[in-house]
């Protein structure tokens, strides 16, 4: 099973401008068949723009909101490969995720 990922195309950066198209697209550069990457309309958490979730079956589920799409595309990318090995989708050390780790609203149970 390949994880997902999805961007909300809602969310606007700082300039207020959508940010979801273009960072999906980016980030599915980055992670090529390791995950699918896509856009959903909203997921309201429109306070912390922009948005992202990565699941996949039978694994944890992650939340992220708060994500700078003109900085954070390679933090995701790492955070997806982490992701990718480990098994039950526990990470235990995000260090390597950079600033991201800090913008985790919660992590579900698989």
């Amino acid at each position: 099973m390949t994880q997902r990922i999805t961007i909300c195309s809602g969310c606007r950066a700082a300039d207020g401008q959508p940010q979801g198209d273009v960072m999906a697209a980016a980030l599915q550069s980055l992670v090529g068949d390791l995950a699918s990457v896509g856009t959903t309309d909203c997921m309201i958490v429109c306070g912390q723009p922009v948005t992202v979730s990565v699941r996949e079956e039978g694994k944890a589920a992650y939340l992220f909101s708060g994500v700078d799409p003109a900085s954070q595309v390679e933090e995701l990318a790492t955070f997806a490969r982490l992701y990718a090995d480990a098994p039950d989708g526990i990470i235990d050390d995000v260090r390597p995720c950079g600033e991201l780790r800090f913008r985790l609203i919660g992590r579900i149970p698989g």
